[in-house]
């Protein structure tokens, strides 16, 4: 894939999460700021911190989550960005990451 349509892609993906994020933050207890490319998702109880950020020189989105590293690859088919292992897409990743961090179930 051309840097290009990395970066539209990555940025197409990251403000669709952000936009997902910030109505969920507002039922549950997180917030998301989406600044300079990447994407911030911070918990008070507990306390923790959460990057998606778009990674240009091998075209993956990362995700650091609950002390786990994510590389997700873009899937055509799908339409998605997805981790190869799983076939989770973005959005399926960082839900159930979210979900698991506010021990209760989260719907993006």
């Amino acid at each position: 894939m051309e840097e290009q349509e990395f970066k539209t892609r990555a940025d197409q993906a990251l403000e669709d999460l952000y936009r997902r994020l910030s109505a969920a933050g507002e039922q549950h207890d997180f917030e998301a700021d989406f600044n300079g490319g990447a994407l911030v998702i911070e918990f008070e109880a507990p306390p923790a911190k959460f990057v998606v950020s778009p990674n240009s020189p091998v075209s993956q989105v990362w995700v650091s989550a609950q002390m786990k590293s994510f590389k997700l690859d873009w899937d055509p088919k799908r339409g998605a960005f997805i981790v190869p292992e799983s076939g989770q897409t973005l959005v399926e990743l960082v839900a159930g990451a979210v979900g698991r961090q506010l021990g209760e179930e989260v719907s993006l």
